[in-house]
């Protein structure tokens, strides 16, 4: 880094390969990877990138597992001055079309294994200008991909980086959201909001150069990716995995890694839960445990608190547009457990009525987010853009209205409530479908909830529910409706419950509610 400039991203890298050269950096795929490497790996391909064209501001698109390859390219692009895209390797071919398509990437870094999904969409992208792909690919399948090379050949050690021209209000990546509410669309975060969104969490956190981290989550999920940030940001070990698919194997890495830093969420922690074998493993090298994506119900808060006993449980809240809004301090999880709790350091948070007016604690309305981790906006979407960043309290600045119903107490906790969008307007009275979910989930045997509005002639919109039991157990629907009787009110309790064996989810784990309304 020149003296005197603003730390960007890929500073985390630069700066732990200068301290910390020939320590594991990364674990994947039983290969351990120093940051040395990962640096010098990255640096290759930033100079392979550069010298195929790829300009400041351009896109590059990782459409990759989590895989060594992809970490080693995340840096690469940032360090050729780019802004970097990765996309879940689940996504599909008509998909990958659309964010092609939407962002225009200058190049593309993919796996052989994946040709099926990015062949088609590759020749229709007419701004590729360098295609990378990793695996094993003979000259004949190489030839016919357009400007294509061996991931190999391209990210060979180097000691030098291209020269430095971004500076930190520059976009740093695009991430696209899960389009679970219908067209995905892409997030644009500069440097500068990464960075602070790192700092803020580390610091509470409280991360370390001897943490060990686990991911499990995919790199194109922001909760995931910010595994990998953090822990190059502090110096530790990344241990990562392409999915929870396996638990069993993911325990076991627990132990063989002695795993200090465990994040999850709610449908990885509810799988936990029916691990017979669970009383079996050492969990004792884990430090903390993280949740985000929905609160955590009572049972599971319960079974993490006895599970990883020495541990330090944060409940979370946030969205792609600004990573993070609140944490829950371990202390406070058993005095307000429903809680996601306050703003993270360096953020301010308000709730607001229709009328964008601010309101009395208790009272519910939308999240409004203030803070240097607010995204720059959609790409290439200025009307979806202006109905989430509006002006601030301070001239000149734009604050985050989330979309997202929440109220919060008078010591400054939010609870969230659910989305704008997903409330259910029943008998003239507004139902959180969150609040009903937190009382199915609640009752012994059932495992996961998911509650919807559907029309209705009587009611305009009627309740329901699909419950996903846990296995071995016998819950019926008749059963469920009598013990929502009990613990809500008549106008929360479902019309209809429907047993699924499974909910349906986004490619990063969130529940796709579209799929059953």
């Amino acid at each position: 880094m020149i003296d005197g400039a603003v730390p960007l991203l890929h500073d985390y890298l630069i700066h732990a390969a200068g301290r910390l050269g020939g320590k594991v950096a990364l674990v994947c795929n039983r290969k351990r990877v120093s940051y040395a490497e990962i640096d010098e790996r990255s640096n290759g391909l930033a100079q392979c990138l550069v010298t195929a064209g790829v300009q400041r501001g351009d896109r590059v698109v990782i459409f990759a597992d989590n895989t060594v390859e992809t970490v080693v390219s995340f840096w690469a692009v940032l360090k050729a001055n780019a802004v970097v895209c990765i996309v879940n390797p689940l996504t599909k071919s008509q998909k990958l079309d659309y964010l092609l398509s939407d962002c225009r990437p200058a190049a593309l870094i993919t796996d052989q294994h994946l040709r099926s999904v990015f062949e088609g969409p590759a020749h229709n992208c007419r701004s590729l200008r360098k295609m990378i792909v990793s695996g094993p690919i003979n000259d004949d399948q190489l030839s016919r991909l357009p400007c294509a090379m061996r991931w190999e050949t391209a990210a060979e050690r180097t000691p030098a980086a291209p020269e430095r021209k971004s500076i930190d209000i520059d976009l740093a990546a695009i991430i696209y959201t899960s389009g679970s509410t219908g067209e995905p669309k892409g997030v644009m975060l500069t440097h500068r909001n990464m960075t602070a969104a790192c700092t803020s969490i580390a610091s509470y956190l409280e991360l370390r150069e001897d943490d060990v981290i686990l991911n499990v989550l995919p790199l194109a999920f922001d909760y995931g990716l910010y595994q990998m940030l953090m822990a190059f940001r502090t110096g530790a070990r990344l241990v990562l995995e392409r999915s929870f698919a396996f638990p069993a194997q993911i325990l076991q890495i627990i132990k063989d890694e002695k795993i200090t830093g465990f994040p999850g969420v709610p449908t990885i922690f509810a799988s936990l839960a029916e691990l017979k074998s669970l009383r079996d493993h050492d969990f004792s090298s884990i430090r903390y445990v993280t949740n985000t994506a929905a609160a955590l119900p009572l049972k599971h808060i319960a079974m993490l608190g006895d599970l990883f006993a020495g541990a330090r449980i944060y409940s979370m809240y946030g969205l792609t547009e600004c990573k993070r809004c609140t944490y829950l301090p371990p202390e406070d999880l058993k005095r307000k457990p429903l809680s996601v709790g306050i703003a993270i350091p360096n953020t301010e948070m308000w709730i607001i009525d229709e009328n964008d007016r601010r309101v009395e604690p208790g009272t519910v309305g939308q999240l409004v987010i203030r803070g240097a981790t607010v995204m720059k906006g959609y790409w290439g979407k200025p009307e979806a853009t202006a109905r989430k960043l509006k002006p601030g309290p301070v001239p000149g600045e734009q604050v985050l209205y989330t979309g997202d119903y929440c109220r919060m107490d008078a010591d400054g906790y939010l609870y969230f409530v659910g989305r704008c969008d997903e409330i259910i307007k029943s008998r003239g009275e507004k139902v959180a479908p969150k609040e009903v979910e937190n009382v199915l989930v609640n009752i012994p045997g059932v495992k996961e909830a998911a509650v919807v509005g559907v029309p209705d002639d009587l009611l305009g919109q009627a309740v329901k529910a699909f419950v996903v039991v846990e296995q071995g157990r016998v819950v019926g629907e008749k059963q469920l409706q009598l013990e929502c009787q009990k613990r809500l009110e008549n106008f929360m309790v479902p019309k209809s419950i429907v047993i699924v064996p499974s909910l349906p989810m986004t490619d990063t784990g969130k529940l796709k509610k579209a799929a059953l309304s």
